[in-house]
């Protein structure tokens, strides 16, 4: 008998992402593309019901197995006035939520590629090995770029191959984003909750030390980072990431790994530990099993990378109208960041028409309150009512992508 996960499809316009109400969801097995098997649509938040879908039984996913380890469905994706997408091969793996946003371009814009293909996981498929690097790097030769300061920055620009591929395209994508893509692409997010902790800890501070050296501008290149493995972690256009990863990414995006006297993010090498073996590195199925076994996120780091690792976190991030206040925003709170929260819920509720909208006096009574849970329960926040950190930074992410305020 096989076990269930879950889907959960959001729609969105490619220019503004606006929900897309009415569109109709096609799933069908990818090996079977013609035979739909079920037939969903949106609500005015763009969001279609959550549905159970048949996926190969947990152990294949937890303990390293030949069997592919999770199912692969279509999604045939219309709407009026929007131009088809078709995106092959989305993963399901049992007992967590797969979500997949689907950008649907208007009509009125020039066609473009209507489908979108999913390769196989890096853990399943085949794929070059990382070449070694330093983990820290050199930043005293003359003429070499170094940022001043840690910054988590808006976006990174993936090179969809490897570094001297003058063909492969280049991709814009919001930072959260790309990090819940690569957790997502890198390891199974049916992992224990430490395991992935660790591993996004790793994926973060990789992709932090690429951005703080402009370790590819400095070569003269127009990109911050690869989707190859050889060169840097995997990264895949379209495909969707699970609820695991999306939570624990939200709460831990702004950290990096560092050691005592060194500026930089560290530049966290890690591989599969089962074809592959990196001495320096975390091993992805052997931080897994330490998971299982009981260890911390940070035991795990510290079992690779040394017991003077330790967790750091950067205090700006760009492209961001203001950051977090520093305590949870409630009943009873007020002020300047109140009255910016408020306003960015007002701007995001024309896009959003189930939101209700609230008076900008900077107060946070119990209408606020309220609209900060019904935003919540859309985006699959806790609903508190109460604007944690994770609350704050997607109401944040949310209304940037509304209002085209920061558009590259």
């Amino acid at each position: 008998m096989p076990d269930f996960g879950k889907l959960s499809v959001q729609v969105v316009s490619a220019i503004g992402a606006a929900p897309v109400e009415d569109a109709t969801i096609a799933i069908s097995y990818s090996g079977n593309p013609d035979n739909t098997l079920e037939q969903i649509t949106t609500n005015d938040s763009g969001f279609a019901d959550t549905i159970e879908l048949p996926s190969p039984p947990l152990e294949y996913s937890v303990t390293p197995s030949e069997p592919q380890p999770y199912s692969n469905y279509t999604l045939t994706i219309t709407a009026p006035g929007y131009q088809e997408l078709i995106i092959n091969s989305s993963e399901i793996l049992p007992d967590v939520i797969a979500l997949q946003k689907a950008p649907l371009v208007p009509m009125e814009a020039p066609p473009v590629n209507d489908v979108i293909v999913i390769p196989a996981h890096t853990l399943y498929g085949e794929y070059p090995p990382k070449i070694p690097e330093e983990e820290i790097k050199p930043t005293d030769e003359s003429g070499e770029i170094v940022l001043s300061r840690v910054v988590i920055p808006e976006f990174m620009v993936v090179h969809d191959g490897s570094p001297t591929d003058s063909t492969a395209q280049n991709y814009y994508v919001r930072y959260k984003d790309y990090i819940k893509n690569v957790v997502s692409s890198e390891i199974y997010a049916t992992w224990t909750e430490s395991t992935i902790y660790a591993n996004t800890l790793a994926i973060l501070s990789f992709s932090l030390n690429r951005v703080y050296t402009e370790w590819y501008r400095n070569q003269g290149y127009d990109f911050t980072i690869t989707s190859s493995t050889a060169f840097d972690q995997k990264w895949i256009n379209g495909r969707n990431i699970y609820d695991t990863v999306d939570r624990i990414v939200d709460t831990i995006f702004t950290n990096y790994l560092s050691r005592p006297n060194v500026r930089q993010p560290i530049f966290t090498q890690y591989c599969d530990g089962r074809r592959v073996t990196c001495p320096n590195g975390l091993s992805q199925w052997g931080s897994q099993s330490l998971g299982e076994q009981g260890y911390t996120p940070i035991q795990i780091i510290h079992n690779y990378y040394g017991s003077d690792m330790y967790i750091n976190t950067s205090e700006e991030i760009s492209g961001i109208p203001a950051s977090w206040p520093g305590y949870n925003l409630t009943i009873g709170s007020s002020g300047d960041k109140v009255r910016m929260l408020q306003e960015q819920l007002n701007r995001i509720a024309q896009d959003y028409p189930s939101l209700s909208t609230v008076t900008p006096d900077g107060i946070y009574g119990q209408n606020t309150a309220n609209t900060v849970r019904q935003f919540q329960r859309i985006f699959g926040l806790p609903a508190t009512g109460i604007t944690d950190y994770s609350t704050w930074y997607k109401i944040s992410e949310i209304y940037v992508g509304v209002s085209r305020i920061a558009e590259p």
